[in-house]
């Protein structure tokens, strides 16, 4: 992650491309190489993480420049303002739209969380029996997309820990799909400071890029997925 990497940049705020592989945040497996630590070395200053991706998905990250912007985005998260929107690469031929209500069990937790995700399907490979979705969530559970894609039947590809080790190697070996196929293209926002508008948009990284174009039908028009 480099400064070609930095996507939005103002005096209070900064969106980021991250690569997959790379944590967000130093965290339990004490990895010192994070998003987090690169964007302070890369500007220079002091970060702070009001958002999180997982490691293995790549895309927009949303970090502060100071303690009062981080609190007044982790509010907006925390009330669903933050507009958030993703590309998978799912096992099976998907129906054309839906919602996925299903309540997630935090770790540790007794009760269930309400979490719902809308998603549409934007392409279909008939050879493999995949398909390119795009999706929303309306709240912000550990791992809500993946487990949601589980629920019903649809495991993103290139998932170690919800789909299906089988699947995944045949994705590795016949596509080069080495990683998670999720990414966060998407990040729509009220500005915490000056109230406008800001929407940054994450290019398709060139490795998940590739495999799309060996695997989708030749009409799908990958360019202007994040465009």
């Amino acid at each position: 992650m480099d400064r070609q990497s930095l996507l939005y940049r103002d005096a209070h705020l900064i969106v980021v491309n991250k690569p997959s592989g790379l944590l967000t945040h130093r965290g339990w497996a004490g990895d010192r190489d994070t998003a987090l630590s690169r964007a302070r070395d890369m500007l220079g200053t002091r970060v702070y993480l009001p958002h999180r991706l997982d490691r293995a998905t790549s895309g927009a990250l949303l970090l502060a420049l100071d303690p009062d912007v981080l609190q007044a985005l982790s509010r907006a998260f925390e009330r669903g303002e933050i507009h958030k929107q993703y590309l998978a690469l799912v096992r099976g031929h998907v129906q054309l739209g839906g919602r996925i209500d299903h309540p997630l069990r935090r770790d540790g937790s007794e009760e269930p969380q309400p979490a719902v995700t809308d998603f549409a399907c934007i392409a279909r490979a008939e050879s493999e029996r995949c398909s390119l979705l795009r999706l929303w969530p309306r709240s912000g559970r550990t791992h809500q997309l993946r487990r949601h894609l589980k629920h019903i039947s649809h495991p993103i590809v290139g998932d170690t820990r919800y789909g299906k080790g089988e699947i995944n190697r045949h994705y590795r070996t016949h596509y080069g799909l080495h990683r998670l196929a999720l990414h966060a293209e998407l990040l729509g926002f009220e500005h915490p400071i000056t109230g406008a508008r800001v929407e940054v948009r994450a290019p398709l990284p060139q490795e998940l890029m590739a495999a799309l174009e060996r695997i989708l039908p030749s009409d799908t028009q990958l360019d202007g997925l994040t465009g």
